[in-house]
């Protein structure tokens, strides 16, 4: 993870990259092939768009493709979340067996890479890449870009906010939200790292982008990337 010329390491991340389910638990999923390519299966578009990211922004990328349907890579271990409704049902030595083989690995890898960023250039700049589906039990959700943070941390707080306000500037078509359609202090892998890593060192972002812009190929169209790039590169510039 190599070093911006702010003095600060980026990571970027996606943990609902793919609908993957590994062979020894498709029986789990039988049947629900519908379901796997849901938005409950996987955030669509995600795994391409952090991989275009990490490039520019000189940043450490770490995908995952595994369903969430097995185990939730963007909630805490103890979230009783982590698990869906078709793994929440199993016995709880193949539940453990779960988060050691998918969940842990995920998060130790992103926790060292974390560390090495603070101890690369003091502080790190981690994106967390995630889509959202337009409509949720009949509500139409407007936004096209949304940014999550934690309010009560400065730092978050300052970057989502310059930060939306340059997207607002290049896209003045498109809908930017901040801690919208989800709040960025809800449990998941950036809020449970804050508890981790102080406000001086660690800044969690969240990137949720709207899955009605996801092309037929699975992937967001170009502007989507263009426009995270160059706003955060000026934002970080400022």
């Amino acid at each position: 993870m190599s070093r911006s010329s702010t003095g600060l390491s980026v990571l970027v991340t996606a943990e609902h990259g793919g609908s993957q389910v590994p062979a020894e638990h498709a029986h789990l999923f039988e049947g629900k092939d519908e379901l796997l390519r849901s938005h409950r299966g996987w955030d669509a578009g995600t795994f391409a768009l952090a991989r275009a990211l990490g490039g520019p922004l000189g940043a450490r990328t770490i995908r995952a493709q595994v369903t969430r349907l097995l185990v939730d890579l963007n909630r805490s271990a103890h979230n009783p979340k982590v698990f869906s409704t078709i793994t929440r049902r199993l016995p709880r030595d193949e539940r453990v067996k779960l988060l050691a083989r998918y969940h842990l690995p995920h998060w130790e890898r992103t926790r060292d890479a974390v560390s090495r960023g603070v101890a690369d250039s003091g502080r790190v700049l981690h994106l967390g890449i995630h889509s959202f589906t337009p409509v949720l039990d009949g509500v139409v959700r407007k936004p096209d870009l949304a940014l999550l943070y934690d309010p009560t941390r400065p730092g978050e707080l300052e970057l989502a906010t310059r930060w939306s306000e340059a997207l607002s500037a290049a896209l003045p078509k498109r809908v930017i939200r901040r801690n919208n359609p989800y709040r960025g202090a809800a449990d998941g892998m950036t809020t449970a790292f804050r508890r981790s890593f102080s406000p001086a060192r660690y800044l969690g972002i969240e990137v949720e982008v709207n899955q009605r812009h996801v092309q037929p190929d699975g992937a967001f169209p170009a502007w989507v990337a263009e426009s995270l790039i160059g706003t955060l590169r000026a934002t970080l510039a400022g």
